[in-house]
């Protein structure tokens, strides 16, 4: 049996550290499933970290060198899933904190994959093309002997795309002397990318919002929507929203907010960002500090961009009544204690977003397969995993008396348990 007697708790210092707050949610729910302390060793461990350092020849002849990161944190139901992201503030523990999130996120929405995640430390926006593709490469080429379709499974993330994963593919595949499309997802449909892969976790975010708006009795179209993030998540749930007739009434950005109580007409607010390159400035809302923009009353609030927006400093002036996860570790741990009092329905991320990792998962099955799907039947599936998961959560929560997020984590961590105990330890 587990020696802890208590939840967890976690440091106002310590409160922004990802990896210690993907361990206080694993603390408490192991602690409220009784896990015994060996077996919460296991699933709390990485199974694998891998530190590379990835020389670049630049465009003017200087040679840098840049350190990039590969953690698998657990392959019991299947080969490591995660992506790879390129960014200036990459860290080990922020790339631990997201692979342990991978693997209770496959486990919530019950697919057959572990957790992995990777990262470089690297400003994209300071390298050329021609760079990019060498760091990718040889990024690539440092890890293939720990990744591939049985193995780990990359995917784009923060700053990485289709192309970068075309470029990982061709790098895997030269070595292998032959194609290999299943050894990363989110690439182009030319090579064995999925139909509805770029709106999947939009897509997810949205399903499991209308899931939640039953149990408050609203409609769609009765529903004020407030999403933080216009990118890859936010941009496409809030055009998948209001295409199903949300009212999003307000998009906060890096530099601002812009707000319109009718609601923002989408379409024309992306076309302004291509234009101008900013949300701000655009004559169909009002421009609003960024800040006071997540404290507007409304009925779903969906944060889709970084960790750590809510905290204990601003929870208490939350005035949502869900709050949908679309961004990993939008939430600290201390937040969460003031959510749960304040009564906010909460759709964690593991749960929110896994509608990426999801069709991820299709588009690992049609390249092994070599048959491919249409878009409707992508989305079918995706909404009947969505659907299902949500109501295994909810169920969870109100039978153990949790929050969402512990429950989400309860049930991830209990599959995985199972599986482990099935497997058995091999010495």
């Amino acid at each position: 049996m587990s020696t802890l007697t208590s939840p967890p708790t976690i440091s106002l210092d310590d409160e922004k550290n990802p990896w210690l707050a993907a361990a206080a949610r694993f603390d408490e729910a192991a602690l409220r499933l009784h896990l015994d302390d060996g077996l919460c060793k296991l699933l709390r461990t990485p199974a694998r970290e891998i530190t590379v350092h990835i020389p670049v020849q630049l465009d003017d002849g200087r040679l840098e060198v840049f350190t990039g990161y590969r953690v698998q944190h657990s392959i019991a139901r299947g080969p490591a899933k995660g992506g790879i992201r390129f960014a200036p503030d990459v860290t080990l523990d922020e790339v631990r904190a997201l692979a342990s999130w991978m693997t209770w996120k496959c486990a919530v929405v019950n697919i057959p994959f572990g957790g992995g995640k990777g990262g470089v430390i690297c400003d994209p926006n300071l390298l050329s093309d021609a760079e990019l593709e060498k760091l990718t490469r040889r990024y690539a080429a440092e890890i293939i002997d720990w990744i591939g379709p049985e193995r780990d499974v990359p995917a784009p993330d923060v700053n990485t795309n289709e192309k970068v994963m075309a470029w990982i593919m061709d790098t895997y595949s030269m070595h292998a002397r032959h194609t290999v499309t299943a050894v990363v997802t989110g690439k182009p449909l030319a090579l064995g990318g999925s139909r509805g892969r770029p709106e999947a976790t939009g897509r997810g975010c949205m399903m499991v919002t209308l899931k939640a708006l039953e149990r408050f009795r609203l409609t769609p179209d009765a529903c004020r929507v407030v999403i933080q993030g216009f990118g890859n998540v936010g941009g496409m749930a809030a055009r998948l929203m209001a295409a199903s007739g949300f009212k999003i009434v307000c998009i906060v950005e890096y530099d601002g907010a812009v707000y319109n109580p009718k609601g923002l007409d989408i379409a024309a607010l992306a076309q302004h960002r291509r234009e101008t390159g900013s949300i701000l400035g655009f004559p169909g809302g009002l421009d609003m500090d960024k800040e006071q923009a997540m404290f507007l009353e409304c009925d779903v609030l969906l944060p889709a961009a970084t960790e750590n927006v809510i905290t204990s400093l601003n929870a208490d002036k939350l005035r949502c009544k869900i709050l949908c996860e679309g961004a990993n570790g939008p939430t600290t741990p201390l937040a969460d204690e003031i959510l749960t009092e304040k009564k906010i329905f909460v759709v964690p991320d593991i749960l929110a977003n896994a509608g990426g990792v999801t069709v991820s998962y299709f588009e690992w099955v049609q390249d092994r397969q070599g048959f491919f799907w249409n878009e409707r039947l992508v989305n079918q599936r995706l909404e009947e995993i969505m659907a299902e998961s949500f109501d295994a959560v909810v169920q969870y929560a109100e039978t153990h008396s949790v929050n969402n997020r512990i429950a989400a984590y309860m049930l991830a961590l209990d599959r995985v348990a199972v599986a482990i105990k099935l497997r058995g330890i091999y010495a």
